[in-house]
């Protein structure tokens, strides 16, 4: 049997293109070398029996209608708006900061309007905004700078903001209201059922066929295949011929509380203490009743699983020439966070696919090459 394509990667990428091109009659294999679909937004029950997300905290925020109806085809949702704290100065207090931030932290009772003239009289006048640490102390000042991001930032990435391109911090705004919610996105939930199912009922296709725990290198010349969709790593693809393209990788560790509760919000940031940047509690997400809860405290790490691609003018330089060889690739297209080398939100990697799904067809309906567009990065 000779499949219509190939598509490497069983995450939203992948999904969401190969439901698309089998609702149109096309055969498509999925392959995955996880033992299971959904790439990171996997989510599984845990030994106590609470839902976690194997692969740190996912949640679903999109301005696009689009996006968000084609999703409620395969899942219901639960109405979520996402909080978080940052522990600075020995309190939790609300990040992105807002006004209770500011009063709270330093004992005031600023209005509004009082709150960006405060931050005003903090700003350091910046040229030229070119990195992460520009961008922070050109709006609140170097103490703010100091408190919540640079410690958190080199954690992160193991770099200074300094070093960082100024997309990193400029996603995470500042607000003078007390609006504590960490998205304003028009639309926010979660799966009601977890991600798995949402993706299980997306791949649940007659002309889709699965192949888990398999390598594409394992298949790509055994399985007759007319197109190709990648959405692993495209240096993986071309056999690291550029150079290999660095990414931050995460260790997650795990904790089941023999409690009901461990947190007062879903998110707890924590920029200057511990070797860890956060820990999240699952059962806010997931809306889950359970009688214990288990947390999961993230450790950036410089190797394992890739996650972060790390956004510098040098690898940028790097992905170019890959991005270069993949234009050129006939029969090929890639598509998501790995094989684009940018850390697109969910939504933002569902648009893709559905984006590269539609020039594709209006290129076989006799329409121009397929390009995928650039997508804005938004806070994660």
């Amino acid at each position: 049997m000779t499949f219509d394509f190939l598509i490497v990667g069983a995450g939203f990428a992948g999904s969401v293109v190969a439901e698309r091109l089998a609702s149109v009659g096309k055969r498509v294999l999925v392959v995955d070398k996880r033992s299971h679909i959904a790439g990171n937004a996997y989510d599984c029950y845990d030994d106590a029996g609470v839902l976690i997300h194997k692969y740190g905290p996912h949640i679903f925020h999109t301005n696009a209608k689009e996006i968000f109806e084609y999703l409620s085809r395969f899942t219901a949702w639960r109405q979520y708006q996402h909080r978080v704290q940052a522990s600075v100065d020995g309190q939790l207090v609300p990040i992105p900061i807002n006004l209770d931030t500011i009063n709270q932290l330093y004992g005031l009772n600023l209005s509004s309007f009082e709150l960006e003239e405060w931050f005003a009289s903090r700003a350091e006048p910046v040229e030229r905004i070119a990195t992460s640490e520009d961008v922070v102390v050109s709006k609140v000042g170097r103490e703010l700078y100091e408190k919540f991001f640079r410690g958190y930032t080199r954690k992160q990435w193991g770099l200074d903001p300094s070093d960082l391109d100024a997309s990193v911090i400029a996603r995470v705004p500042t607000r003078t209201n007390r609006d504590a919610r960490y998205f304003t996105d028009t639309y926010q939930a979660q799966p009601m059922h977890g991600f798995t199912r949402m993706f299980e009922r997306m791949l649940d296709h007659p002309n889709i066929k699965i192949m888990l725990n398999t390598e594409y290198a394992e298949v790509r010349d055994i399985i007759p295949h007319r197109e190709l969709i990648f959405s692993g790593p495209v240096d993986e693809f071309f056999g690291y011929r550029y150079g290999k393209l660095p990414y931050r990788s995460l260790d997650f560790r795990f904790e089941t509380h023999d409690t009901e509760w461990a947190q007062s919000v879903p998110v707890v940031n924590y920029p200057n203490d511990y070797a860890f940047t956060r820990i999240t509690e699952f059962k806010y997400l997931t809306g889950q009743v359970h009688p214990k809860t288990t947390t999961v405290a993230e450790y950036p790490t410089a190797e394992g699983d890739p996650y972060y691609p790390i956004p510098r003018r040098e690898t940028a330089e790097i992905y170019k020439r890959y991005k270069a060889l993949a234009d050129q690739t006939p029969g090929v297209f890639f598509v998501g966070r790995l094989a684009t080398y940018r850390y697109y939100n969910m939504d933002h990697v569902g648009g893709q696919a559905l984006t590269l799904f539609k020039k594709r067809r209006a290129r076989e309906n006799g329409a121009v090459k397929v390009s995928v567009p650039t997508v804005e990065l938004a806070a994660t």
